[in-house]
């Protein structure tokens, strides 16, 4: 686990989150959380020395308005205790890739590498809708599923550091194939992907026309996107593959409560603004998705405070050392 203790020191830091699309930047004060500045580039679909490239490249973009003290980074994937990404799904090709020493060397400064999710929690439980809470779910729903669990007021990382990936937890072994190679992951139908493997499996069986449209009529093109549009005209097809998305979301976080037993379900990235009941849908699904649900007290199911930015700035907030490991 990791113990959360804030430090009195606001010096800027600069955090940098890689996605499936965008490796997005931020510099913050670690303090209050406030992001002061930030930028965003696409994700190369390349080799690690193109990543760490592009990286360097948003960092420099934010260090030249401002000085700062150090660098966190946010993989995603299994990242290691020493800040080695040693495999990643949705980064495919890229395996024990160690990014922290490149960026020190270009910058001279400090860099702490972590899981994504984590990061997320990280800016979550220290200054957003997991402040209070001793025990909590974060998940975010995003071109995959990324996460991470506080439990007694810490952040879990596993003897490996590679604790907190909700998202390849197997929910149905019939259903679609998962970029980390199995079937039937929760990511495959409750992530972006997710989204659009349900979407092209309706057009499969004669539905979905505006998706597929919107697509240019080749389904194998359909990306959450498309799905997002369509739901926007109030297409009626769209909101029924939003309502099985709906489904594998609340069927995960039941699974998710059911072992953690949380106060608090947090959700970002994202595909958790599909739809402005979204949040609502979840909530009214998840305690039945939960043993014993209608005898426990039931678990709210929150929308991140920070949004798209939170694992860029819990990057910064790790590396500014609001987070220090410590092995229980």
């Amino acid at each position: 686990m990791a113990d959360l203790s804030p430090t009195s020191s606001d010096s800027p830091c600069i955090g940098i989150d890689v996605g499936g699309t965008k490796i997005l930047g931020v510099a913050a004060n670690p303090v209050d959380g406030a992001v002061l500045a930030s930028t965003q580039i696409a994700t190369p679909k390349s080799t690690g020395p193109a990543m760490a490239q592009a990286m360097g490249d948003v960092v420099a973009e934010l260090l030249a308005e401002r000085e700062a003290t150090a660098i966190g980074v946010g993989l995603p994937g299994l990242v290691d205790r020493s800040g080695v990404l040693r495999y990643g799904p949705n980064v495919p090709g890229i395996l024990d890739f160690e990014v922290g020493p490149e960026l020190t060397a270009r910058f001279g400064l400090p860099v702490a590498v972590e899981n994504d999710g984590y990061n997320t929690a990280v800016a979550e439980h220290l200054h957003g809708a997991a402040r209070h809470a001793d025990d909590a779910i974060i998940a975010t729903l995003g071109t995959g599923v990324g996460g991470a669990f506080v439990v007694g007021g810490q952040l879990v990382k596993g003897a490996n550091g590679f604790a907190g990936e909700p998202g390849h937890m197997l929910v149905n072994a019939d259903q679609f194939s998962c970029p980390c190679g199995q079937v039937g992951c929760w990511e495959s139908l409750a992530s972006g992907t997710g989204l659009a493997n349900i979407a092209r499996s309706l057009i499969g069986e004669g539905g979905g026309r505006r998706v597929l449209e919107l697509a240019g009529g080749e389904a194998a093109h359909v990306r959450g996107e498309h799905v997002s549009v369509a739901l926007a005209e109030g297409d009626t097809e769209a909101a029924d593959m939003l309502s099985r998305f709906s489904t594998w979301v609340i069927r995960g976080l039941g699974s998710l409560i059911s072992i953690l037993d949380p106060e608090i379900v947090v959700l970002g990235g994202g595909l958790s603004e599909l739809a402005d009941d979204f949040l609502n849908v979840v909530q009214d699904g998840v305690m039945a998705a939960t043993v014993g649900g209608a005898y426990r007290p039931m678990v709210p199911v929150v929308a991140a405070r920070f949004g798209a930015e939170a694992g860029a700035l819990g990057a910064a907030l790790n590396a500014h050392g609001l987070v220090s490991p410590s092995v229980e």
